[in-house]
């Protein structure tokens, strides 16, 4: 059993992770970033919810490039194939839940 209060986890480093589980080939990660990330295509789907803070999530799709402000509680689905980039708005922290070994 594990209690992770989110609210005061931070990294060394943008996009630092504490690993909460692994299940199935699936991951679940806590990450702390206040900078963007970079623009990537994951190994599988993507579950991204933030957890404190702000992010304007960037991706692309058939239409051409679209960004969206994920607030505290929102979540973002990153279905096979979504290209996507995420520019924290000051610090944050966000849940991610993806394929083992994924981008």
């Amino acid at each position: 059993m594990k209690i992770i209060r989110s609210k005061h986890f931070t990294a060394n480093l943008p996009w630092g992770a504490l690993d909460i589980t692994k299940m199935n080939g699936i991951t679940t990660r806590l990450h702390w970033t206040d900078q963007p990330y970079k623009w990537h295509i994951n190994d599988g789907e993507e579950v991204f919810a933030v957890l404190d803070g702000r992010v304007e999530m960037h991706y692309r799709d058939t239409a051409g490039e679209h960004k969206v402000m994920l607030e505290t509680g929102d979540i973002f689905y990153a279905s096979i194939g979504t290209e996507h980039v995420a520019h924290p708005q000051g610090e944050a922290r966000i849940l991610v839940i993806e394929t083992e070994d994924s981008v």
